[in-house]
């Protein structure tokens, strides 16, 4: 049976075949496992959100047919799963919040691959920037230190740190036009370490 069409894969899924779920599982877990991973930077985390999408596909397979892609409806599920699991973990500051939405409005608007792009284009980009530019940005975005702190560690003016991450703002901008703040939300806080 060719599981590759959608509509048979959506039938076989309706009517109970395992083997359907399990070609669905083949195709999916681990392109998906890497997805989640790229959000959280969580193996073990993406491994358990991964097997809650397919679950969930299992437990709603006979309203399948409601669902136009499969492909988009998991990696939608998986995304949903990661933000639930990361709001779980943390209380929600509005910037937060501000995020996440334009976050929704990428994900709604374009596809998942797009996404992974535009996080990988960031991590990418931000190992380019100069390096007391990048030194400052990372003290900055991923250990989360304020300006008088990385002007202490610097041995720096809290005003150059300022220049600093202005300056690599205005490098990623260049490559993200305006969805710059919300990629680097999720590169960089959707981490789910636990203090």
């Amino acid at each position: 049976m060719d599981f590759s069409d959608n509509n048979i894969l959506q039938n076989e899924l309706e009517q109970g075949n395992h083997e359907a779920l399990v070609y669905l599982m083949n195709t999916y877990h681990h392109p998906l496992c890497l997805y989640v991973f790229s959000l959280s930077n969580d193996y073990e985390l993406a491994k358990d959100i991964v097997q809650n999408v397919f679950i969930k596909i299992w437990q709603k397979r006979k309203k399948i047919q409601t669902i136009k892609s499969i492909k988009s409806f998991l990696y939608r599920s998986a995304y949903n799963g990661t933000i639930d699991e990361w709001r779980k973990d943390k209380k929600m500051l509005p910037i937060e919040q501000k995020h996440l939405q334009a976050l929704d409005e990428i994900v709604e608007d374009k596809n998942e691959d797009l996404l992974k792009d535009l996080i990988q284009i960031v991590r990418q980009e931000i190992q380019k920037l100069p390096p007391r530019c990048k030194e400052t940005f990372l003290l900055s975005k991923q250990d989360g230190l304020t300006n008088l702190e990385i002007a202490g560690i610097m041995n720096v003016s809290v005003r150059t740190v300022e220049s600093q991450m202005n300056k690599g703002f205005k490098i990623l901008r260049e490559k993200l036009k305006d969805k710059v703040n919300p990629i680097l939300f999720l590169v960089f806080d959707l981490k789910f370490q636990k203090k």
